[in-house]
């Protein structure tokens, strides 16, 4: 296991942080510390998330991924808040890796000298912002995940690396929600693995969509039916 000066900062057990980080031990990449969130809205992204991908198998715990390593593992009450700031200039990581976290600051985005990277579970700059799977059906945008640098605005940072994931008939909403939480772990350990070699590059983004809002039940009804009728644009064959 390689220790890195990096901080894997995430949203209380948030599925899609569980499913990162065990993909990122399992290459070797343990980070140094892990800032974890506590708070209401890491509680209602969590089951979000859960929801999402019911009936889909979820990455262990943090409590059991951290079991006999040596990573620090800190709790704040919100990311963007003093406490936390002061803790990330204290830990003094030379780049930040997100795994599921509320809109972060600039004030934070510029701590690290080597940035600070999210895997954004939807094509960029196709489709910014929540609920990138259903917005992808809705608008018939192929689905994949985007990895990219952060900055002050929302998922129009350098893009490093993107990846579609094939639609095929017969796929339910709930799994390519999973299957996006798998891919965005992939794509973090390849950025992950490029840092650590020195090679890591992004590409600015072209202007592209607004940032979208979580879907409302009348949008999932629809994605539900053009999954079910066949009607979404980018399945295969």
């Amino acid at each position: 296991m390689t220790k890195l000066n990096y901080v894997f900062m995430v949203l209380k057990e948030h599925p899609y942080g569980r499913e990162m980080l065990r993909q990122l031990l399992a290459a070797g990449f343990e980070p140094k510390a892990m800032v974890e969130e506590a708070s209401s809205v890491g509680d209602e992204e969590r089951e979000k998330f859960l929801t999402r991908i019911r009936g889909f198998p979820v990455a262990p715990t943090f409590t059991e991924q951290l079991n006999g390593t040596s990573i620090e593992r800190y709790s704040v009450p919100h990311h963007n808040k003093r406490e936390s700031r002061e803790l990330i200039e204290r830990l003094k990581p030379d780049f930040i890796v997100l795994g599921g976290t509320r809109i972060i600051k600039s004030t934070l985005i510029a701590i690290p000298k080597d940035g600070m990277v999210n895997s954004h579970p939807g094509l960029l700059p196709e489709c910014r912002g929540s609920a990138s799977v259903a917005w992808s059906i809705y608008f018939d945008i192929p689905i994949g995940c985007t990895v990219h640098f952060i900055d002050p605005n929302i998922d129009t940072g350098p893009i490093i690396k993107k990846q579609v994931i094939p639609v095929h008939r017969g796929d339910t909403y709930e799994k390519l929600c999973w299957e996006t939480i798998s891919l965005a772990g992939a794509l973090m350990v390849y950025a992950v693995d490029q840092w650590a070699k020195g090679t890591l590059k992004g590409t600015p983004q072209p202007v592209g969509q607004e940032a979208l809002k979580v879907a409302p039940p009348d949008v999932l009804g629809i994605v539900y039916k053009k999954l079910r009728d066949g009607t979404y644009k980018h399945f295969v064959g």
